[in-house]
């Protein structure tokens, strides 16, 4: 079956067509300065599902992802500190305890979201090497030059720049958020490589002296180490497009005038209540802050599949809890069919597993095909047949829905769909049938406490 993606390069849906035999994706990781947040992690379960769909599909994969652990900056505009190094100062730390520490949680995280990890994951500081290497390379190719704050790509040396997003370059005011940097031969020149203040901890000797990595390349130098020159496909969140991933295709035309992957592939943003997650109004929430509320990691999983990757998704603790519910549904209604002794047709059975291939397979959209799961889940036979089948799905899914339900608020059908309602209602700012169904659901013996973390329920 005809595997379609949506390809950021071309602006369309195009059919996937690997370059060899093991298709090559190379996936931005985190920065680990700090905890990842649910918004950070929106992007890793689109990358999840694009591995698992193409395993689905039959593929074979080499995946790589690289940690971040120095050289990016507080601002895309190479101006500011080094990330990792400002947590270092401020939690009175070196910045190798910074990025091991945050790593090591990261990649908890990345377990308990049960996300299929990459074949390799790699450190930035462990390639230094051959990020010095690719720098030496741009500058011998004439793209790179030298000033007193390090090594810069000239842009104006190349055929197109931007490649991926709308942006204008000469509408750019190049000073927007810092002062140009006159030693620039264009202001939208970028740092490849940053000549170290005697104070700075992590830096390394290099043809220019005690210096570090500019963040674009790290992902150029560990890309082209382990998939080559060019490879199949590059995921990422929106906000690389303008910024760092232009930059990387920058960088591989400037080395072996190729772009490096064929399909770029971008996950949107997850808002909070329809708003900007912003650590000044306090909505930036970990997996451990939805664990307080009850909201199993594989809950916020699921709560992702509600919207494809591409739209926007406005995270609400109501869409979270009610998600919470759905996985319980989930997972309760394959122990049905496990336990079942009904028979059902084989054409059914292909019939669900059409549906749910076509809808994966246009360019994941996972919506749809959660609606497939929900068809099987609903069926009125219940069959150890349509049992293996859900399995089967959740070869994509990644939700475990073979374990069994732990203990938790039992809420019955009926309930939850009022749950649903009120939340509909909430958002539309109706109050009055906000509150109308506040009470019936009390009726049936639960409660709900609304509080700036969202909404709580409880038994009667």
């Amino acid at each position: 079956m005809e595997l379609r993606l949506y390809n950021t390069l071309s602006r369309q849906k195009e059919e996937f067509t690997p370059i060899n035999d093991v298709v090559r994706i190379y996936s931005c990781g985190p920065t680990v300065y700090s905890y990842a947040h649910i918004g950070n992690f929106r992007a890793y379960v689109f990358m999840d599902t694009l591995r698992r769909v193409l395993k689905y599909n039959g593929y074979n994969l080499k995946h790589a992802m690289n940690i971040t652990d120095v050289g990016h900056l507080e601002s895309d505009a190479d101006e500011g500190e080094d990330k990792i190094a400002k947590a270092a100062k401020k939690e009175n730390k070196n910045p190798y305890e910074i990025a091991e520490y945050y790593t090591n949680i990261f990649l908890k995280d990345f377990d308990k979201l049960n996300i299929d990890r990459p074949e390799i994951i790699c450190k930035a500081t462990d390639h230094i090497k051959e990020m010095i290497e690719y720098v030496s390379d741009i500058v011998k190719n004439g793209y790179g030059y030298e000033t007193s704050r390090g090594i810069y790509f000239d842009i104006s040396k190349l055929d197109k720049y931007p490649v991926l997003s709308d942006r204008k370059v000469d509408e750019q005011i190049a000073g927007a958020r810092v002062e140009v940097d006159k030693e620039k031969r264009n202001p939208e020149d970028f740092a490849l490589w940053i000549k170290a203040p005697k104070n700075h901890i992590m830096k390394w000797e290099s043809p220019w002296g005690l210096s570090y990595p500019g963040w674009h390349i790290e992902c150029s130098a560990m890309s082209s180490k382990y998939l080559g020159e060019q490879f199949d496909i590059h995921t990422g969140g929106i906000d690389h497009i303008p910024t760092h991933h232009e930059n990387e295709i920058a960088q591989s035309k400037g080395r072996c005038g190729k772009i490096p992957a064929k399909y770029w592939m971008h996950c949107n943003f997850l808002t909070v209540d329809g708003g900007k997650m912003s650590k000044s109004l306090g909505n930036i929430y970990t997996l451990d802050n939805l664990k307080e509320k009850g909201i199993e990691p594989l809950a916020y999983k699921l709560f992702c599949f509600s919207s494809h990757y591409r739209n926007k998704l406005n995270f609400t603790f109501e869409g979270a809890i009610a998600s919470n519910t759905s996985l319980m549904r989930l997972k309760e209604g394959y122990q049905k069919h496990l336990n079942g002794t009904d028979e059902v047709e084989q054409s059914l059975i292909e019939e669900f597993e059409d549906k749910f291939h076509k809808a994966i397979n246009d360019y994941l959209n996972m919506p749809i095909a959660m609606s497939v799961v929900w068809d099987v889940i609903r069926y009125n036979k219940k069959s150890k047949d349509l049992a293996k089948l859900l399995l089967k799905f959740d070869e994509v899914l990644g939700l475990k829905i073979d374990e069994k339900v732990q203990n938790s608020l039992e809420i019955p059908e009926e309930v939850t769909k009022l749950i649903e309602e009120r939340k509909v209602a909430r958002e539309n700012k109706d109050w009055k049938l906000s509150d109308e169904l506040r009470d019936r659901i009390k009726e049936k013996g639960y409660i709900i406490k609304d509080s700036k973390e969202g909404m709580q329920i409880e038994k009667a």
